[in-house]
């Protein structure tokens, strides 16, 4: 089991700088230095395919959509995606976090993650502290997640985390059907 209890904060450009640590991974809040990163995820064609084309070709794109997305949600919900490293040595694998989304009345967790780096049980670790941390450092107690009816692996992932079924939709910004699954944290 992952140790999801060592956790810290230091100040990056006057602003905490929030980390999470488990047994094998490390997540920390994004910044403008990851766009190279995420150039690479958001253009895997599993992250299109089952997340939505986001348009992020150059550094540049990619670093406006981490201002405009989490690091803008960091600063208005105090929480958002997590870049999620090895902590053996900081290779960037994939995101995990928790996301604040118009037309969703719970938080939401959501993950993606490089396909070398799936099926190794990283999704499941850094899914599992950002749990932790939604219900013991933001007192929530119950996250949503949507996802493609036709992605079976994140299914997957959310059943063995406990999430349930509980209806598909049509979800509004996206306008695409999908399923929504919730858990209620204890």
């Amino acid at each position: 089991m992952a140790d999801r209890r060592a956790r810290g904060a230091r100040v990056t450009g006057g602003r905490p700088f929030h980390v999470l640590n488990t047994a094998r991974l490390t997540l920390r809040e994004l910044t403008a230095d990851d766009a190279p990163f995420i150039v690479e995820l958001l253009n895997d064609p599993d992250w299109i395919r089952y997340i939505g084309e986001r348009n992020v070709r150059t550094a540049e794109d990619a670093r406006r959509y981490l201002e405009q997305g989490p690091i803008a949600m960091y600063r208005d919900a105090g929480f958002g995606l997590y870049l999620v490293t090895l902590s053996s040595n900081g290779t960037p694998i994939g995101l995990c976090g928790l996301i604040r989304r118009e037309g969703l009345d719970d938080v939401d967790i959501g993950f993606a993650f490089l396909p070398a780096w799936r099926g190794a049980g990283y999704a499941r670790e850094a899914s599992l502290a950002v749990l932790d941390e939604g219900r013991d450092r933001f007192a929530l107690r119950r996250v949503v997640a949507i996802v493609s009816p036709d992605n079976a692996a994140s299914i997957g992932l959310l059943e063995r985390l406990g999430f349930a079924f509980e209806r598909r939709m049509r979800y509004a910004s996206e306008g695409d059907e999908v399923a929504l699954y919730a858990r209620a944290l204890d």
